[in-house]
């Protein structure tokens, strides 16, 4: 009797498997059902915005469905990636985001959600690298040179980001304790208002996707100084690492990927990962994506869970040494 009732479970167990699978299967090929939306949680013309555009063009044209770029700016990403969390499950509400993501809560304790519970990995698409540039008009063309003005002139230099406690805050926050300076922080809803801020000479100094400062650092209208990693980059690669200038002074790249709401199905995320690898790879795509800057990367969803994981430690490790507490 016992063996019948053993063998009986038995297929009942393969027979569910049997089914979950037919609905991973299922789920996959009807996906998607309509046009998708991909967030993008900055204002328009900054560098995620340009790296969202040809992105979403080449992916609508993979899944036969619009992928309309939406921007949400406002909160370093919060409001754009909150959207996203409280969106439906079934794939069409995506996030392009990055490890500013989960540096918020660091910051602030007004975040609406848990960064990693509400979210799903999907993909890593690519590394936007960070730089810092000035206003030609403060005379300074390395690092040490604008060390030695910032220091000659405390609280007199001002510095844009795309936000408070974004991965650029963190990095002239770290900067500052560094070398000794007492520079100050002046948040933007994105990139481009602070460059236009910069340009204007409203402000002499930016922290901000290098992207966004290499066409006008090559038209002479800023000075690129270096870059916050510490690693130089392909698309720069006369630009030093901050850490050549301050040693061991760096932050973790900042990647670019596509998170989507908590409670997504394996099978929609395996096909969106293989899609927004197939579209960011495409070799019009990625011509065009190096040529602003970036630099093309692609993962399995679970390679880019273990990449948030340890960043997000090596983050927690260097705000617990700068005594950072979120306000």
């Amino acid at each position: 009797m016992i063996m019948i009732l053993s063998i009986c479970l038995r297929h009942i167990l393969v027979g569910m498997a049997g089914c979950l699978a037919s609905v991973c299967v299922a789920q996959s090929q009807t996906f998607p059902a309509k046009s998708l939306r991909l967030v993008v949680p900055y204002a328009a013309g900054g560098a995620f915005d340009a790296f969202a555009r040809p992105l979403a063009h080449k992916l609508g044209e993979q899944l036969r469905q619009p992928v309309l770029v939406e921007n949400r700016p406002g909160g370093n990403s919060v409001i754009g990636a909150d959207n996203v969390a409280k969106a439906g499950a079934d794939g069409h509400s995506l996030l392009l985001t990055s490890i500013v993501h989960y540096i918020g809560p660091f910051f602030s304790r007004s975040v609406p959600y848990d960064t990693v519970s509400d979210f799903t990995p999907i993909a890593a698409v690519g590394v936007a690298p960070q730089a810092i540039a000035v206003h030609p008009s403060l005379g300074v063309n390395t690092m040490q040179e604008f060390i030695q003005n910032a220091k000659a002139n405390p609280g007199k230099i001002f510095y844009g980001t795309t936000g408070y406690g974004s991965q650029q805050h963190l990095g002239g926050i770290l900067l500052a304790r560094a070398a000794g300076l007492n520079i100050e922080h002046v948040p933007y809803k994105g990139g481009n208002p602070g460059i236009n801020d910069v340009l204007a000479g409203s402000i002499p100094m930016v922290i901000i996707s290098a992207s966004s400062i290499l066409p006008h650092a090559k038209a002479g209208r800023l000075r690129a100084l270096a870059v916050l990693e510490k690693r130089r980059f392909r698309g720069a690669p006369e630009l030093p690492t901050i850490g050549e200038s301050i040693t061991g002074l760096y932050i973790p790249e900042t990647w670019m990927g596509v998170l989507g709401p908590a409670g997504m199905s394996k099978a929609i995320v395996d096909r969106l990962n293989s899609e927004l690898r197939g579209a960011v790879s495409a070799p019009e795509v990625r011509q065009r994506l190096e040529n602003l800057g970036f630099e093309v990367t692609g993962s399995s969803a679970d390679e880019f869970s273990q990449v948030i994981k340890s960043d997000l430690e090596i983050i927690r490790q260097v705000i617990q040494a700068a005594g950072i507490k979120p306000e």
